[in-house]
């Protein structure tokens, strides 16, 4: 009797990585657009981030986006808005718990913006893997100023 083989599909790093970036983006409170962060270090995740707003306040999904309100277009006015962006709360959620994330990828489902990407400049993030593109090409000036290595899977 022959031996039946099974054909096994296993993701690349960068696959499985983005796929939590995106089951991550589902627990997102934002009414515009689910955002998912990763952070990863040495193929480990060390902190994880959606947009939403800060804890204990009320999200959009229950009392409604002053961006929409207002016809705010995407990627401009970031300042009026409730939410933190998934990359900030990766980032904020490796600082609670002590976990440095210098040297470390990040893997979102989104480009970051310019704030964004200030502080993943200033926190030691060496290389960002993204989903999907962003309307802010100064995000992106800066991360290339800073020798951040950007790329779209």
């Amino acid at each position: 009797m022959k031996k039946k083989t099974i054909k096994h599909c296993r993701p690349s790093w960068d696959e499985y990585f983005l796929e939590m970036a995106a089951l991550v983006a589902k627990r997102s409170t934002c009414l515009r657009r689910s955002v998912g962060a990763v952070i990863v270090g040495e193929k480990r995740i060390l902190a994880t981030g959606y947009n939403g707003a800060p804890s204990g306040l009320k999200h959009c999904v229950e009392i409604g986006c002053i961006r929409q309100q207002l016809k705010i277009p995407s990627g401009e006015r970031h300042e009026l808005c409730r939410a933190l962006h998934a990359e900030q709360n990766a980032l904020i959620q490796a600082c609670l718990h002590g976990i440095s994330v210098k040297g470390a990828t990040l893997y979102a489902t989104n480009q970051p913006c310019v704030i964004c990407a200030k502080m993943l400049i200033n926190a030691g993030i060496k290389e960002i893997v993204i989903a999907e593109g962003y309307p802010d090409k100064m995000a992106l000036s800066f991360l290339k100023q800073a020798k951040i290595k950007i790329r779209k899977r």
